[in-house]
């Protein structure tokens, strides 16, 4: 099965070695037919501790680096 890979904005760069990226996505309600905005933020291993605050970064799904780290930064994406 290939590795998820999402697109989104560090918010925190707070933690060594992580960072926190906010994911948005739209979709649209089933039943409704309305177009809704969800977030959702992911720990991500930053090895190098290169990403700041406002960047927009690419991220890939990862073997466990803690309970909550599951996925590393591939790039900057743009």
């Amino acid at each position: 099965m290939p590795k998820k890979t999402l697109d989104g904005v560090v918010i925190s760069d707070k933690p060594n070695k992580t960072i926190t990226v906010l994911v948005e996505r739209k979709y649209q309600h089933p039943v409704l037919k309305k177009v809704i905005k969800a977030r959702k933020k992911y720990s991500v291993h930053d090895e190098e501790n290169k990403y700041k605050n406002g960047d927009k970064v690419t991220i890939q799904e990862c073997k466990p680096y803690s309970k909550s780290k599951k996925f590393e930064v591939i790039g900057a994406s743009k």
